[in-house]
């Protein structure tokens, strides 16, 4: 099962909707269902409670009005080669001496 702090892709009719982060799962007093509260990842930001059968939180369609619905756990994809990752046994780059350093506290003065 999804669990808190897992991202998913509200699908709205097949058709993906918005992003939102799970905040909180709870037992419902009905075996099986749960209250799932959700960050939805939008502007503005807001936070929704919809409860939910275990199989619902888990990506099986389900309807919400009438309207078909699925939530899809979502994977960060690990980063590319050569992208902006630090290397492990890269040594320590060297500073070159042609930077500057500011203090921003004399700025405010």
């Amino acid at each position: 099962m999804a669990k808190e702090n897992d991202v998913v892709l509200i699908h709205l009719e097949d058709q993906p909707l918005s992003f939102a982060r799970i905040e909180d799962i709870l037992p419902d007093s009905k075996p099986d269902w749960f209250h799932i509260k959700l960050l939805l990842l939008q502007v503005p930001l807001q936070v929704v409670t919809w409860i939910l059968r275990d199989i619902y939180i888990n990506g099986e369609e389900f309807t919400m009005d009438g309207k078909r619905m699925r939530l899809e756990t979502i994977v960060a994809p690990e980063p590319e080669s050569g992208q902006d990752e630090p290397q492990d046994d890269a040594p320590p780059s060297e500073p070159t001496g042609k930077g500057k350093v500011i203090s921003l506290q004399d700025i405010k003065r």
